[in-house]
């Protein structure tokens, strides 16, 4: 778990007078999960922005799979295998689930739907549809709509879309967010099969989740990363306690 797959070198990013991104390098190894955490107001939001292609950085560079992709827009990075999830707003309310997921294996495969069969003809789409939704515990609502989905189900959707595009690397961008207890520890579950078969960048507040889900943690604070390690260094590391974790936490 040494090679590298994303690589940012020095990453900037200025709002006027603010400094979002200050001078970022982060290495992400190749099948590893690894967390960005830090507070509200910390630039996660800017920096995941950047490595998706939704927003340019001003200075500073940004490697995936051994390409420079700074400049490259968010579907050119997609197709290389670089998938935001969470983030996902093409979930179709009046389509099953089944359909939505389909549609999206569709689009990554190149193939079409025959307009004079039925959609549920295109057995290899919906195979694979099939797969993926059991991957991610939604094979019992496969017929469901989508739009009737609970909140915790919707986001096991676009974690499956994600998935669809057959991606390298996956940014899970605050998968917890909204989660009751139950959702949230059925998430970490999902989130931990999926541990070792990709690589993960995982930005999530629910700090018990990242300790048991990472490999190694980035922290940033003020748009700089102060610390890099494993759950136990960071745990143990007095700067983050005293910036993000709280000066009472112990390792």
């Amino acid at each position: 778990m040494n090679e590298l797959l994303l690589e940012t070198r020095a990453l900037r990013k200025r709002f006027g007078g603010l400094v979002a991104t200050d001078s970022v390098s982060l290495a992400v190894r190749r099948g590893e999960c690894h967390a960005l955490i830090g507070p509200n107001g910390a630039g996660k939001t800017t920096l995941i922005a950047q490595l998706a292609g939704s927003l340019a950085p001003d200075a500073g560079s940004i490697i995936f799979a051994g390409e420079d992709v700074t400049a490259l827009p968010a579907h050119r990075r997609a197709a290389l295998g670089l998938a935001r999830s969470f983030q996902i707003t093409s979930i179709l309310p009046s389509f099953s689930v089944l359909e939505n997921l389909a549609l999206a294996v569709q689009a990554v495969s190149g193939s079409s739907f025959r307009f004079w069969q039925a959609v549920k003809d295109e057995t290899a789409l919906f195979d694979r549809a099939r797969e993926i939704l059991h991957s991610v515990g939604l094979a019992e609502i496969a017929e469901r709509q989508a739009g009737s989905l609970a909140h915790g189900e919707h986001r096991q959707l676009e974690l499956a879309l994600a998935l669809a595009t057959r991606p390298q690397l996956m940014l899970l961008d605050e998968p917890m967010a909204g989660m009751g207890p139950e959702e949230s520890e059925q998430m970490v579950a999902l989130i931990a099969g999926l541990k070792g078969r990709y690589t993960l960048l995982l930005v999530e507040h629910d700090m018990d989740a990242v300790f048991r889900l990472a490999d190694r943690v980035s922290v940033l604070v003020d748009g700089r990363v102060i610390a890099t390690g494993t759950a136990r260094e960071i745990r143990a590391n007095a700067e983050v306690r005293i910036a993000y974790l709280g000066a009472e936490e112990v390792a």
